[in-house]
């Protein structure tokens, strides 16, 4: 401190907390590497007759082979990919009350590989259970 120099008040520093949070906010998801993002996502869409699975993701390469649940699929797009699967073929791949799929991404060239364990919607491959009644009490 300099001699003579007003001392800073508390109440002056606490008008410069919220901007060194959002500096350190913005600093902190700068660095964060590509393959902390998620591999793919998945969301439940309208296709023909029924619901698909819509899995969707990055690669670096159009040419990188898709495979989900250790079965190759062909995706539609270049290095934003997607994959449309009926709700029907994603049970027969799935174990039973599964949460996730497990999507793989390998890179022909070098035979670099990405996995990772995909969410799926809450629910989707739970079973619907009909009561034969329900009791509510009110207190």
């Amino acid at each position: 401190m300099v001699a003579g120099a007003p001392v800073p008040q508390l109440a002056d520093m606490a008008c410069l907390r919220p901007f060194s949070i959002l500096a350190g906010a913005v600093l902190a998801s700068a660095a964060l590497p590509v393959a902390a993002q998620p591999l793919a996502t998945t969301r439940v869409v309208a296709c023909g007759a029924g619901d698909c699975l819509l899995v969707r993701g990055q690669r670096a390469s159009p040419l990188a082979d898709i495979s989900i649940n250790g079965r190759p699929v062909v995706a539609e797009g270049k290095r934003s990919w997607r994959v449309r699967l009926p709700i029907a073929t994603v049970r027969d791949w799935s174990a039973p009350f599964a949460r996730t799929l497990h999507v793989v991404v390998t890179d022909p060239t070098g035979g670099a590989e990405r996995s990772e364990a995909v969410r799926l919607p809450i629910g989707l491959l739970g079973q619907a259970v009909e009561l034969a009644s329900l009791v509510v009490h009110a207190r």
